[in-house]
């Protein structure tokens, strides 16, 4: 099953037999500015305007659980989550699909949770809500409770000591941007730099400029000069696991699975016995 679904194929999909439940997940990383920009407010902007029939998730606090030891976006408590995604109307029989403002990161951490906790059905609006063309609605839907219950796969995730180990011993792609990789700028974390053996794989580049993915034979053959092949062990990670989890994604449409390091940088950089790389290469 693809990943991801063109908003033609969901329009056709949402007046079907068998309709998707719809995610609104719009999110974006924000940082503190001197001038006097209010913060993004993914449900403000969903209330001006929504795919009819799509319920509103919070990344910050249905996707991840609270900033920690364990990173800015930690997973969320299962139970929890779980709960979130019954009152959104997922259910295990009932294809899901998920969308944002267009970057796509907040809607592949949703996608990346809903696969590795055991939903079958889930793909991500390839190029967000900016490539839906069908009419938006501002009524808040009130979906029939699912029955999804979260049950994790035993392998697609990764701590901190698994991804130094996958970074000797396969490929272990960085997906932030190249600058924060080098260590030349780091604007949250404590340390920038990379994890040793990591390899830069922006997110951006599986992307052409209207923020829909590239062909899968491209996004395969970008990845392959990266290492990442099919039978090779590939794991990803970012800053705090939102960006990775759309690589993952980008992964996952060139047919090439790969685990990802939920903690990611702001796990790794928080604790300084960890070591650092810096500069271009990998170690």
């Amino acid at each position: 099953m693809n990943a991801i679904i063109t908003a033609s194929d969901l329009a056709t999909a949402l007046v079907g037999d068998a309709p998707p439940v719809l995610l609104d997940v719009r999110w974006q990383l924000t940082l503190a500015t001197a001038n006097g920009e209010p913060p993004f407010d993914g449900r403000a902007e969903y209330a001006a305007g929504h795919i009819p029939g799509a319920v509103y998730v919070d990344l910050d606090r249905e996707l991840a659980s609270a900033p920690g030891p364990r990173g800015r976006h930690p997973l969320p408590d299962l139970a929890d989550f779980g709960r979130a995604m019954r009152r959104a109307g997922v259910s295990a029989a009932r294809p899901v699909v998920v969308y944002d403002g267009g970057q796509g990161w907040a809607a592949a951490r949703a996608w990346w949770l809903l696969r590795w906790s055991g939903h079958p059905d889930v793909r991500v609006l390839d190029g967000g809500l900016p490539a839906w063309q069908g009419p938006l609605e501002t009524a808040v839907p009130a979906p029939v409770e699912g029955d999804f219950k979260p049950v994790p796969s035993p392998t697609g995730l990764l701590d901190a000591d698994g991804a130094a180990a996958l970074a000797r011993s396969g490929v272990l792609l960085d997906a932030r941007a190249g600058e924060r990789y080098r260590g030349e700028v780091e604007p949250i974390d404590p340390v920038g730099g990379h994890i040793p053996g990591a390899v830069s794989a922006p997110t951006n580049e599986n992307v052409g400029p209207d923020g829909r993915f590239l062909p899968a034979g491209e996004l395969a053959a970008r990845f392959k000069e990266l290492g990442a092949v099919e039978g090779t062990d590939v794991g990803v990670y970012c800053g705090s696991g939102v960006s990775a989890a759309h690589e993952a994604l980008a992964l996952a449409v060139a047919g090439i699975p790969a685990a990802l390091y939920v903690g990611s940088w702001s796990e790794w950089s928080s604790d300084p016995n960890r070591p650092v790389a810096v500069g271009p290469d990998p170690r």
